[in-house]
């Protein structure tokens, strides 16, 4: 699938992004889309065919850029610890910047029958997997990190974690007292994140 988009496939996704994340998949028609779009319910058709077409190309656009830097980060001279604290950051960064697609994703589309359709979804995840596999096994090689480590788990303890607490925001901000949303994000920048980071590093490496 493509990843360059011409401005007005842009505003039709930056639109449905909104609608989606506030009213759900389901709850959301290509007509509520092309409305709010203020454009001709023939063009969302004629630009992405179906609805998971389009919610394909929303995972396109704002993913592709996340495998390149993925990419990057695996040329780059660091140890395995680093690349995987790099990695942290990068995937709370990236999900906290785009809260609502990745709330569609991880909530809406668990059942197989979805998954299979949504491939886009599908790539993403297996690509983040062998970039997460690549520097673990790299780690395992050095003598770094434990051999017994089952990676697949590694993704979901760090995005579970980012999940619960954005979930309940209202209580976290209450408990923690963040009362702006600028506290709130720098609080998931700093604090979470070093608490992920610190937690994968306890999984992956021998106790001394």
């Amino acid at each position: 699938m493509k990843s360059n988009f011409n401005e007005k496939q842009i505003q039709i996704l930056e639109v449905a992004e909104v609608l989606f994340a506030e009213k759900g998949f389901d709850g959301t028609s290509i007509r509520n889309i092309a409305k709010v779009a203020k454009i001709n319910v023939a063009m969302v058709s004629y630009y992405f065919g179906s609805k998971e077409r389009l919610l394909e190309s929303l995972i396109v656009y704002r993913t592709s850029d996340l495998k390149n830097q993925l990419d990057n980060l695996l040329q780059e001279d660091l140890e395995p610890i680093d690349k995987i604290n790099k990695l942290i950051e990068l995937y709370i960064n990236r999900i906290n910047s785009n809260r609502g697609i990745y709330r569609i994703l991880h909530f809406e589309f668990t059942s197989k029958k979805r998954e299979q359709n949504l491939q886009a979804f599908s790539e993403l995840k297996k690509g983040n997997l062998k970039s997460l596999e690549t520097i673990i096994e790299e780690g395992q090689k050095k003598g770094i990190f434990r051999k017994d480590v089952i990676i697949p788990l590694i993704t979901p303890t760090i995005l579970g974690t980012f999940f619960h607490f954005h979930m309940n925001k209202p209580f976290f901000e209450n408990l923690l007292n963040l009362k702006t949303e600028d506290l709130y994000n720098n609080y998931i920048k700093t604090n979470l994140t070093k608490h992920i980071q610190q937690t994968i590093k306890a999984l992956l490496i021998y106790e001394s």
